[in-house]
């Protein structure tokens, strides 16, 4: 997610679940070939493995940006064709795309015949009035016939004509059931499926008809939520102590500004590790208030933690569902 799942807040996510996958933010070509990449892309090898998300329509620019992400070590490079906003269409790139099918085709082309790491596309349902199941069938076909074999889909169209970045996250109803449906139909590829999914409960309904399941925004606020998968889907051991994680990342914060950083950098993604615990309001409060404090220092975040992680959400029921991709956004 842009300006979210950056290179600290991978780290972070990374601590709460050893087995899913994690993405950065979409980067666009230009950025990554003539910008400063260890800013722009540079990550620790504790967040292995990561995908490159990039943003772009020209097949041998996203080519030179596909090798540089290779040669950085990333283990897979994801095309966004599905983000909404004015920004990225301006550069006709993310949603927009889905417009050109065969443009995209051509681009996946280019990536895979420059890299042997896999290439992948995560893009909508529909874009605008172009949102039948036929269109939508049309679009997969063509990226398949030219080679692709990964994709995750948000179960949600696009709206480019009139509706805002936050008003597409909310107003174009969630359709599941298609996304289903189109794995029904292209059995042999392989379709996560991503948008609103909020549980381990929903990941576990979603995973008897789908390959994998992108978590975006619930676990970024609510981070503890990949610890769960991690345990219920996997039956990994993440860890289980909450302040041993926050401590991690304060020794963490502290390498990043012995480095020139800033602890704001770091702190502003763990504002939901409590979520849902007694105590959680007035945590984030404190740790807001160090991160505007000039001279904040990142062991006062451990103040204020709560002494009892009494969570009051409703427990997920466990499920056995072996070897199943989740995907953090």
């Amino acid at each position: 997610m842009m300006d979210w799942t950056d290179r600290h807040c991978r780290y972070f996510h990374r601590l709460l679940t050893p087995n899913a996958l994690l993405y950065t933010e979409m980067v666009t070509t230009g950025a990554v070939i003539h910008g400063d990449r260890e800013r722009l892309i540079g990550f620790n090898p504790e967040e292995d493995p990561v995908a490159l998300q990039l943003g772009g329509s020209d097949p041998e620019a996203l080519a030179q940006a596909a090798v540089i992400g290779e040669d950085w070590g990333y283990a897979e490079i994801n095309l966004n064709v599905g983000c909404p906003s004015d920004r990225v269409q301006s550069g006709r790139f993310g949603a927009c795309l889905m417009y050109e099918p065969e443009l995209v085709a051509e681009c996946i082309q280019a990536m895979q015949a420059r890299v042997s790491i896999p290439v992948t596309v995560k893009h909508r349902i529909g874009v605008d009035e172009q949102d039948s199941e036929a269109d939508l069938q049309r679009f997969m076909e063509v990226l398949i016939q030219a080679g692709c074999e990964v994709f995750i889909v948000h179960a949600r169209k696009a709206w480019l004509k009139g509706l805002s970045p936050k008003e597409n996250r909310d107003i174009p109803p969630l359709d599941y059931d298609r996304v289903y449906r189109l794995k029904q139909t292209f059995p042999d590829v392989s379709i996560s499926i991503n948008g609103g999914i909020q549980s381990v409960a929903e990941v576990n309904e979603h995973l008897q008809y789908m390959d994998g399941v992108m978590l975006g925004r619930a676990a970024y606020h609510n981070p503890w939520l990949l610890t769960q998968c991690d345990t219920q889907i996997w039956g990994g051991q993440p860890p289980t102590d909450r302040r041993e994680v926050l401590a991690e990342m304060v020794r963490y914060a502290e390498q990043h500004m012995a480095r020139g950083g800033f602890a704001r950098h770091v702190g502003r993604h763990l504002l939901g590790l409590y979520q849902n615990l007694h105590g959680a309001r007035i945590w984030r409060r404190h740790v807001s208030e160090c991160l505007q404090k000039r001279d904040g220092e990142p062991a006062e975040w451990l103040q204020a933690c709560p002494e009892q992680e009494l969570d009051i959400e409703q427990k997920a029921p466990t499920s056995a569902v072996a070897n199943a991709p989740v995907h953090a956004d």
